[in-house]
């Protein structure tokens, strides 16, 4: 299974929507494609939604930390919401929870941005 990608954006922030598997196949692609939005919409915020990620390897992982690291750079946030449960032990075991927040639901994500969804 391939990954699928949207991005939204909602004033200064950028809503990613991932679907299918994140691997080494994939980042690249996602990568770029991530980075290419943010500087063309000035983006100061991620929201990533990972509700139907069914796979993340640790290249997917370097391409969400990668992109974290630029988003604090720009004085950002990124919140991470509706994680499937493989990438949630993922996430866990690699303690990427204790630097990115994480929140339920994209609407809730959007709230503590302070963006209205």
């Amino acid at each position: 299974m391939s990954l699928s990608t949207s991005f939204d954006v909602k004033q200064d922030v950028l809503i990613v929507r991932m679907s299918g598997e994140l691997d080494h196949h994939e980042s690249e692609t996602l990568r770029n494609h991530w980075k290419e939005m943010m500087y063309a919409n000035d983006i100061k915020h991620v929201v990533l939604n990972l509700e139907d990620v069914s796979f993340m390897d640790s290249s997917g992982l370097g391409v969400v930390l990668g992109r974290y690291k630029e988003v604090l750079q720009l004085g950002g946030e990124m919140v991470i919401c509706s994680v499937s449960a493989p990438v949630h032990r993922l996430f866990d075991m690699s303690g990427m929870f204790k630097i990115v927040r994480l929140e339920e639901n994209e609407e809730q994500a959007l709230s503590t941005l302070g963006v209205a969804s």
